[in-house]
């Protein structure tokens, strides 16, 4: 065991786990949920693999291993539709468009092509809603690879043009092997209007079961509001829900005050949650079928 002094004097021991022949714990206590906060981008610990009576969450096909982005986005398309269709609403509004390619081959340029048609189609349709909207922006999509155990390059597009094959300093293939097929999808992107200490900001709700506890901004100085923020050099500000996230504040414009935002923050997370619930009962290998 290994125990952590803690600054106010406490202290925390880590203990080694046991696998047994069919379940894991630690010495003298066997556990009947077993809480996995790591998201196995690395890969599939084999000591996790064919516990017995024993609940792991989130579950295995959760994982960056067997998860797949096109998945969540598809499940959350539909919800979003529900949901808008419930409350009168365009989805578009909540939702961002995506597409999928499927596997692009870096080394001799295959499947490019889907790849700019694709990009080109999903642009377009991005124009309309921007007009429709009266949004004066140029649009822009976002590719990446669909896993997130790839280690692509994330790629701004605002032209198709621009994803020509392959080329040095386009940003696309970065971390994967030469020749390697990666399987990448292409989604619409969102201006992050947000700004902390007039540095780009983008919210990260945390949520536990169906409530939200919280979050922070994602901050970022260096980097551009169609950017992704996720990059080094970034920050982390607390973003603490002051008032109830339940109902918005009476009598205030519509996103003008802050806890009608953090309630809408609220509501997409709440949305994003049950997508989520929806994609891994969907995904997974060991699903009950009811007749």
């Amino acid at each position: 065991p290994t125990t952590i002094e803690l600054p106010h004097g406490e202290h925390v021991t880590l203990e080694p786990v046991v696998r047994g022949r069919r379940r894991l714990g630690v010495k003298n206590f066997d556990p009947c949920t077993i809480l996995l906060n790591n998201d196995l981008a690395a890969g599939m610990p084999g000591i996790l693999e064919d516990l017995h009576e024993q609940y792991l969450l989130p579950p295995l096909h959760a994982g960056w291993p067997v998860r797949r982005k096109s998945n969540h986005f598809h499940s959350y398309e539909e919800l979003s539709k529900r949901f808008g269709k419930l409350l009168g609403i365009d989805p578009w509004l909540i939702n961002p468009m995506f597409g999928k390619c499927g596997e692009v081959d870096f080394h001799d340029g295959a499947g490019m092509e889907c790849l700019r048609s694709n990009a080109d189609a999903l642009l377009t349709r991005i124009r309309r809603k921007y007009k429709e909207y009266g949004i004066n922006e140029k649009p822009f999509v976002v590719v990446k690879s669909d896993d997130r155990g790839q280690g692509m390059g994330i790629m701004t597009v605002r032209d198709a043009k621009e994803l020509e094959a392959p080329r040095a300093g386009s940003g696309l293939g970065v971390g994967t092997d030469v020749g390697a097929s990666t399987e990448l999808i292409i989604q619409e992107g969102v201006l992050t209007n947000e700004r902390m200490n007039d540095a780009v900001a983008e919210p990260v709700v945390y949520m536990m079961d169906r409530y939200v506890v919280g979050g922070f901004y994602r901050v970022h100085a260096d980097r551009g509001a169609d950017q992704d923020l996720t990059a080094p050099g970034s920050k982390f500000v607390p973003l603490a829900f002051a008032e109830s996230t339940h109902l918005p504040q009476p009598g205030m414009k519509p996103g003008a005050s802050a806890p009608n935002r953090f309630y809408m923050y609220g509501v997409i997370a709440r949305l994003a949650m049950v997508a989520a619930s929806y994609e891994l009962e969907a995904t997974d290998p060991n699903a009950e079928i009811y007749d």
